[in-house]
């Protein structure tokens, strides 16, 4: 490996801020001699470029503004700062970008871009980011971070490293994705879509399938602060894709949760989120017996009647999801009641094929939870790879 030099980004980048025209509606246009307004919203957190934009603006507001070009690097800079694009077309940004412009021919683009969005320049932006509250990077704290500057070809070879690493991250993704649209495939062609029903099946309100001297309710209102030692908690970020890890939750004080009998979990319950992300849903099995939920989440405790697979994908399908929005209620948030939980509409399949599609279900999450591990491990190689190759140790 050649030597390698340390040099600042500012060394390395002319580094500038976007600007807004103001008002910036005066100048937003359809004309076709309009210049590429570039947003946030042209950004997508799966993409590496930005080649097109949603918006244009007229000729007058380029001067107020800032021009990019292919190229060019651009990182939002206030709010999930630091997320690196790289511009496959020009235009102009706003004030929410820094760009970064290469002085230099000998930078790689493939090499900085996983370098600007390394966990090891974030934590260099965190630490240094201006604002109390609104974490902010500005031009002179960027030009400031210091990285390790490798020769060209030494760029060129870590970056195809981490490109592939990236890759097999991204199949694995892909995968899951794949897997996630199968299930409401399969029970589609299995009961049909309730909102046209075409076999004809019965409906039921929800509450009318559940466990006998239950309820459906929420949980925990004030949970307190989380202990190293308690109750282990189910809040609302923690209830993904049928699943959670009950090794991360939040655990609070027994004497608090002993207050909320009602909702503490028997390990086989389904749980629907119900203020701010609305309708996720999972399901809990008997290694979280014992659990309590935070007010933002229903427990649904099915009882014989239904099969809880089932249930639990029949509460995801387009026809629920959409009562569950139309039935919301705002007050700081978005909010689901039980009331409108329980009165949700169910269809009644008889149980036996209820079984046969749990059966299969049950397949295909195994298979999801052999890609999740895999995409865990995967995870861990890469950002070992990124802390080596940015140590100049790769």
């Amino acid at each position: 490996m050649s030597a390698w030099k340390t040099a600042s980004l500012g060394e390395i980048f002319d580094i500038a801020r976007g600007g807004s025209p103001r008002p910036i509606q005066d100048y937003i246009t359809d004309d076709e001699d309009g210049v590429n307004w570039i947003s946030i919203s042209d950004a997508s957190a799966s993409d590496k470029f930005i080649t097109e934009t949603k918006k244009r603006i007229r000729p007058e507001g380029v001067s107020r503004s800032r021009m990019v070009k292919p190229g060019d690097f651009l990182l939002t800079n206030s709010m999930s700062f630091g997320r690196p694009y790289i511009m496959g077309t020009s235009g102009c940004i706003h004030d929410g970008w820094l760009v970064l412009s290469s002085k230099h021919g000998d930078v790689d683009q493939d090499y900085f871009f996983h370098l600007l969005g390394s966990d090891f320049i974030y934590a260099k932006f965190t630490k240094l980011a201006a604002g109390a509250t609104v974490k902010n990077l500005n031009i002179d704290l960027v030009s400031g971070v210091e990285v390790n500057f490798p020769p060209l070809e030494d760029q060129r070879r870590i970056a195809a490293i981490l490109d592939q690493a990236e890759t097999l991250r991204t199949q694995r993704r892909q995968a899951l994705a794949h897997l996630a649209t199968l299930t409401q495939s399969l029970f589609l062609d299995m009961f049909g879509d309730p909102v046209v029903n075409p076999k004809g099946w019965s409906f039921v309100a929800l509450d009318q399938l559940i466990r006998e001297g239950d309820t459906i309710n929420y949980g925990v209102i004030q949970p307190g602060e989380a202990l190293d030692e308690g109750v282990p908690l189910v809040r609302v970020g923690d209830v993904v894709d049928m699943n959670f890890d009950p090794g991360t939750l939040k655990r609070i004080d027994p004497t608090i949760e002993a207050a909320y009998k009602r909702s503490r979990l028997r390990g086989d319950e389904i749980l629907v989120t119900c203020v701010g992300s609305i309708g996720v849903v999972a399901l809990v099995d008997s290694s979280m017996k014992g659990f309590n939920i935070a007010r933002a989440v229903s427990r649904i405790p099915a009882s014989e009647k239904v099969d809880r697979v089932f249930l639990a994908s029949y509460l995801q399908t387009e026809y629920v999801q959409r009562y569950f929005t139309s039935e919301l209620r705002t007050v700081s948030q978005p909010t689901l009641n039980i009331k409108q939980i329980c009165e949700t509409k169910v269809m009644q399949p008889p149980l036996p094929l209820q079984q046969t599609f749990a059966t299969r279900i049950q397949a295909i999450e195994a298979l999801k939870a052999t890609h999740r591990i895999a995409l865990a491990q995967l995870d861990a190689l890469f950002a070992s790879l990124q802390q080596r190759a940015f140590a100049g140790e790769l």
